[in-house]
């Protein structure tokens, strides 16, 4: 009997595939992770997460000399944002969809029917923080199960964005990483 894949461990499984991906080349550039949080035409029932990236290069890229080291190292407005893998409820991931839904449905926070931006902000935002916690807990897991140091030789902080939410991206960092992981991006300021 093979046990049922659930929306998380649909997210921790591809994940890890899509990092064992990234050509070694590149892995020794990476210094963060950054895990991108969308939502497709602002409907919070496909939401999404890139699962991205910064390296040295993109940093040296974008640095000059009247802007704050920190704030271009750490602040995702500088790094790569493109070409990324997505997962969760959109098209380019056709197994997650499903398993969100499902998994939303069984919650008692999924509603059918046409998008309406007017809807019960609520139950939007119930969507939402299931979403974001579901994406905190794949960074989570991604260091404690030894992940991120096997496939790049070292931990890695993850930092989880999500530019409709500013402001959220300090608390989900913080709460997605190892204190230690992270000390550099909340000195950034």
């Amino acid at each position: 009997m093979t046990e049922r894949t659930t929306f998380q461990t649909h997210l921790r499984q591809t994940t890890t595939s899509i990092l064992e991906d990234i050509p070694g080349h590149v892995r020794r550039e990476i210094y963060v992770l950054g895990f991108g949080i969308w939502r497709i035409d602002t409907d919070q029932r496909r939401p999404c997460v890139d699962i991205g990236y910064n390296t040295e290069t993109q940093y040296q890229k974008e640095m000059r000399p009247e802007f704050d080291p920190g704030e271009v190292r750490w602040h995702y407005a500088y790094w790569i944002l493109d070409g990324f893998n997505r997962l969760g409820n959109v098209p380019e991931d056709p197994l997650g969809g499903p398993l969100f839904e499902e998994e939303a449905r069984n919650l008692g926070i999924w509603y059918d029917g046409e998008f309406d931006p007017d809807r019960d902000l609520e139950d939007e935002s119930l969507l939402l923080s299931h979403f974001c916690d579901a994406v905190i807990d794949l960074a989570r897991y991604l260091h404690a199960s030894g992940t991120i140091e096997r496939i790049f030789g070292r931990p890695l902080p993850v930092v989880v964005f999500d530019m409709e939410s500013p402001g959220w991206e300090e608390e989900a960092t913080t709460a997605a990483n190892p204190a230690e992981l992270i000390e550099d991006y909340l000195a950034r300021e």
